[in-house]
């Protein structure tokens, strides 16, 4: 897939393309284009509006926290 056009939002750069460039292309092909690069791709449609598809980030694992859990917890009565 060419790269039409690029435009920096903050530090993420995005690829801009009309849907009559990508009608071709398999929309398995797209996104798997899109995870790849790791990049947004911006398609404008007709008439003048634009949809945005990016890949989402990973989550971080969360931290191990110190301290212990007191046995019977889930037996305790909360009020």
């Amino acid at each position: 897939m060419a790269r039409r056009e690029e435009k920096e939002e903050g530090m993420d750069t995005s690829q801009t393309y009309t849907l009559e460039e990508l009608k071709h292309k398999s929309f398995e092909e797209i996104l798997q284009t899109v995870l790849t690069s790791q990049q947004a791709l911006t398609v404008r449609l007709p008439n003048g509006t634009e949809v945005v598809i990016q890949p989402k980030p990973p989550l971080k694992p969360l931290p191990l926290l110190e301290g212990y859990i007191p046995p019977g917890w889930k037996e305790a009565i909360y009020r």
